[in-house]
This record gives structure tokens, C-alpha cells and sequence, in this order.
């Protein structure tokens, strides 16, 4: 087989699948490791993909890149929805308090919660502006907006007051948010300032619920926020695998699927 040839294969398999290994590569195409090596160099060298230790990624896997809000709401919407409906359906019985991370997929539990009459919460609390204004245009539910210096990318506050604000907090239940979940690295996020708001969050509910559909599944991005133990249920859409769901089983976290 030609370089050419194997240079669209490798591409089609980081296009499909995230990520691949040179152990892989180098069984499928029957060629030398030190072979494989150069081909993904010579990929990297034309914005193809990005080596890492012992393969390739795809270039979307930079771990500080980071979409904005308006490009989140298009991405994987349909699964976002589930999520949030079978996030709903988890909401405890009515006057607990509830905290609501910033993104998309809770944006939209925000607006189910705005909208349905069971289960309504004693008080809602967050440091995201789109979700403030989905639950504010229902004077039954409480709202607690968190402040701080509000970040354009998530429309959300950050900051060591935010962080602050929230450590004073013990809510019965909050709704995370994540941009990857590692079997190892555990949750994380592009930015330190939105990492802490994350990690005080999570320290601050007796019970934590994150929403994340199954792109997101072994991605790391630069920050970790919360360990795998740290969470009580993962609400997503498929089904994790291999070493991640080994990892969500022996942290004892309930894995709904939506």
C-alpha cells in the first residue's frame, strides 16, 4: 500500500473515532512502528491530527480548545435534549435546592424546569446567565444568581467571589456540567477560572449529577475539576465501554442513559 493510501486510512480512523495507537496502525498495515511514526508526523505537519503518547488525536481534542456558547447549542443537540429530559425525570421531590451548572445541555434542564409544574425546586442557584433568564421568566422558582466576572465564552461567572459564594452553599442536588470524562483524569474543562467554579459546586451538594453526552467520553482538556468518586450519577447517551465504564463502576456511579 502506498503512504497516500494509508495517509487517508489514518485519516478516515481519527475522523471516526477520536484517536488512534500506533500499536494499531501498525498491525493493520503491516508495516514497522518507526513507520507509523513518520506517517503521523507527516499528518501532524499538515494539521491532520496531533501525536500524543503512543498515537494520534484528532485536532479537536486540543486540551485548552474550547467552542462558545452559541457554538455548543448545535453540537450533538439531539442527545443534549435526552439528557436533559432524563436529568428532569431525576429531580427529587419538590423544596429541594438545586444548583445549575453553566452549558447547554443544563440550559435546556433549566428550560424544562421553567416549564413543567412537578417537582418544583424550593430554590435554584446558578452562575450562568442564559439559564438565570430561562428560569426567570417563572416567579414560582426562587433564583439565587451567583456573581463574579462573567465570562464571554460561557456567559458564566468565575472568579474567587463566585468561588467563594458557592462554598457557602450545601445543596441538595446540582447539575453539572463537563467537557471531558476520563477513566483516570476524571472531569475537566479548558479553563482554570471555570474549573474552580466546577470543583466548589461539586463540594457544595449532597448530591452530584452530571450531564454528558458520549463525545465526551476519554477526552481530556487541560483542567481537571472533580475526580470520577466525586459524582453520584452520570446521565448520558450511550452506554460507556472498556476502561471508562470499568472506572464509573468501581466509583460507584449510576450511569442512567437517556
Amino acid at each position: 500500500m502506498f503512504a497516500e493510501e494509508r495517509h487517508r486510512l489514518i485519516t478516515e480512523m481519527i475522523a471516526g473515532n477520536g484517536k488512534v495507537t500506533v500499536a494499531e496502525l501498525s498491525a493493520r498495515f503491516e508495516i514497522t512502528r518507526e513507520t507509523v511514526r513518520r506517517d503521523l508526523a507527516q499528518l501532524e505537519s499538515e494539521g491532520t491530527l496531533r501525536r500524543v503518547h503512543g498515537g494520534a488525536v484528532s485536532t479537536q481534542a486540543v486540551s485548552t480548545r474550547e467552542e462558545s456558547h452559541s457554538e455548543r447549542t448545535t453540537i450533538h443537540s439531539e442527545a443534549k435534549a435526552r439528557i436533559a429530559q432524563a436529568a428532569h425525570l431525576l429531580l427529587p421531590a419538590e423544596g429541594v435546592s438545586v444548583m445549575l451548572d453553566a452549558g447547554t445541555t443544563t440550559e435546556i434542564l433549566a428550560g424544562l424546569i421553567a416549564r413543567n409544574s412537578f417537582n418544583t425546586p424550593s430554590l435554584v442557584i446558578t452562575h450562568a446567565l442564559p439559564i438565570a433568564q430561562r428560569l426567570a421568566g417563572n416567579p414560582q422558582i426562587p433564583l439565587e444568581l451567583i456573581g463574579g466576572r462573567v465570562r464571554g465564552l460561557t456567559s458564566a461567572a468565575t472568579g474567587a467571589g463566585t468561588v467563594e459564594q458557592f462554598s457557602r452553599l450545601s445543596a441538595d442536588v446540582a447539575f453539572i456540567g463537563t467537557n471531558a470524562l476520563h477513566s483516570s483524569f476524571g472531569l475537566s474543562t479548558p479553563d482554570p477560572m471555570e474549573a474552580t467554579v466546577k470543583t466548589a459546586m461539586v463540594a457544595s451538594a449532597q448530591r452530584v449529577i452530571v450531564l454528558a453526552d458520549s463525545s465526551k467520553f476519554e477526552r481530556l482538556t487541560l483542567v481537571q475539576f472533580a475526580k470520577l468518586d466525586a459524582i453520584d450519577t452520570l446521565v448520558t447517551d450511550a452506554a460507556p465501554t472498556g476502561e471508562l465504564a470499568a472506572a464509573l463502576e468501581a466509583a460507584d456511579v449510576e450511569v442512567v442513559l437517556a
